[in-house]
């Protein structure tokens, strides 16, 4: 570690630029880490903040809440347990006076079951009839308000919102959250249906209805238009930055070992054995690797806080923790390439050419 320290201070310019290099690659895995998480949030909040572990659907769904019926009496069948509450989903535009017009999704919800019972407000209070609305926090930053009046599609009824949210997202779309009638009345469908699927906190719903099948919910958000096919984007991105992460740090210690034949010639002489001069390099490597992630993770900070609340990312710790670690593995492992050169070091040859 000695050794490599001295020859980091002593060739300030030539290591700033490896930092450099880790810093940015570093940063950018965060940035995008950060975003996949965030989008990945996104699309799943409303899920999570239902605390459902099963749902039911109709079999011919393909495993889509908004492709899936269910008819009211299928509804009161399995609503008649206070761990199984109904939802029924929908698409809407919002419109508003002095407020942005906003594509959402609609969900319609009972008052009496523990979807609605269980809802964290922000603000104001949960909906009681059919003329109230819940809305998503984000509805706020499009100019919506408590009280305000506002039209889903194009319905000349008004509906007053009463409440925010946090967490409700679906499909990274906003969610109104208002009753099933509402529902019912905005997708044409007569009183017959009574919503799109049963969501439970029981592991799964016992069912003798071949017409449905219960699901796990993690399988339920596999198959979220558009999630699975995001996430390993974003993981492949993030392994291909591992991986030139590797090769750059790689190259530049071969290129910086190769310069300095001479030097390890020299030391070689004295009689400083390569094993010193082996673990030399892999410290030059873990010593600059740390210092550009440090960097980038305070640029990923200060990131953090510059960002306005609209744009879709999420910072975790942990999960930072580990990006990190890999890529000081990945580091590690670029700075075994130059060795094998720092191996086979002949003193004679090299101070003798």
């Amino acid at each position: 570690m000695f050794l490599a320290l001295k020859e980091i201070k002593h060739e300030k310019l030539r290591y700033s630029m490896i930092i450099a290099m880790i810093v940015l690659i570093s940063y950018l895995i965060f940035i995008l880490t950060s975003l996949a998480l965030g989008l990945a949030h996104e699309n799943t909040a409303a899920i999570e903040s239902w605390n459902a572990k099963s749902a039911l659907l109709n079999k011919s769904s393909d495993l889509n809440l908004r492709q899936s019926l269910l008819t009211q009496a299928q509804v009161d069948k399995f609503t008649n347990n206070k761990n199984n509450a109904v939802i029924a989903e929908t698409t809407v535009v919002t419109t508003a006076k002095n407020a942005k017009k906003t594509s959402a999704t609609l969900v319609g919800i009972n008052k009496n079951e523990f979807i609605a019972q269980n809802m964290k407000l922000s603000a104001g209070k949960k909906a009681t009839n059919n003329d109230e609305i819940v809305l998503d926090d984000s509805f706020k930053n499009n100019g919506y308000k408590l009280n305000q009046k506002i039209r889903l599609n194009d319905s000349d009824k008004k509906y007053r919102i009463v409440g925010f949210t946090k967490n409700a997202k679906l499909n990274i779309s906003p969610i109104v959250y208002t009753s099933v009638d509402n529902w019912r009345t905005f997708r044409g469908m007569a009183q017959s249906f009574g919503g799109s699927a049963i969501v439970s906190k029981a592991s799964s719903i016992k069912n003798n209805d071949k017409t449905l099948k219960s699901y796990p919910i993690s399988q339920i958000i596999e198959k979220l238009p558009g999630y699975s096919a995001q996430n390993s984007t974003f993981v492949f991105m993030i392994g291909f930055l591992m991986i030139i992460s590797l090769i750059i740090i790689g190259v530049f210690l071969y290129i910086i070992t190769i310069q300095k034949l001479g030097n390890y010639a020299v030391l070689r002489a004295q009689g400083i054995s390569a094993n010193v001069l082996v673990k030399a390099t892999i410290s030059e490597s873990f010593i600059l690797t740390v210092s550009g992630l440090l960097i980038g993770i305070i640029l990923t900070a200060l990131t953090a806080l510059a960002l306005p609340a609209a744009v879709p990312m999420t910072f975790d710790i942990p999960l930072m923790s580990a990006v990190s670690v890999g890529l000081l593995v990945m580091s590690m492992l670029g700075s075994l390439i130059p060795t094998r050169v720092v191996l086979k070091v002949d003193p004679v040859s090299v101070i003798g050419g």
